[in-house]
C-alpha cells in the first residue's frame, strides 16, 4: 500500500526511499565546500550552480543508488536542505 505523499509525516521520510527529488532542483554554490569543477556550471553572469545534465538531475547523483557522489563536498544548500522538512515534503508532493 502506498502512502499518499501529502499524509507523510518528516519521520516517514528517508533519503533512501525518496529518489532523490531534492537533486533535481537548481543548486545555487554560495560558499566553498571544495564542489569538484566538473559538477558546476556557470552561468552568463559569472554565477555557479551544480551542473545538472540533460535529463535534468545533478551531475553529481550516482543513478544506481540515489546518493550523492560527492556528500563530504557537497554545496551548502544542499547541507542545509533538511530530509523531512517542509521544503522536502513539498517537493516530494510536487514530483508524485
Amino acid at each position: 500500500m502506498t502512502i499518499p505523499v501529502q499524509n507523510i509525516t518528516s519521520s516517514e521520510i528517508s533519503c533512501s526511499t525518496c529518489e532523490a527529488c531534492c537533486c533535481r532542483l537548481e543548486v545555487m554554490i554560495i560558499s566553498d565546500t571544495g564542489v569538484p569543477q566538473r559538477h558546476i556550471e556557470v552561468d552568463q553572469w559569472g554565477g555557479e550552480t551544480m551542473l545538472r545534465l540533460e535529463d535534468g538531475w545533478c551531475s553529481a547523483l550516482d543513478r544506481q543508488t540515489f546518493m550523492c557522489t560527492i556528500y563530504e563536498n557537497r554545496p551548502w544548500i544542499c547541507r542545509e536542505f533538511e530530509m523531512g522538512s517542509y521544503e522536502c515534503r513539498e517537493e516530494r508532493k510536487n514530483m508524485a
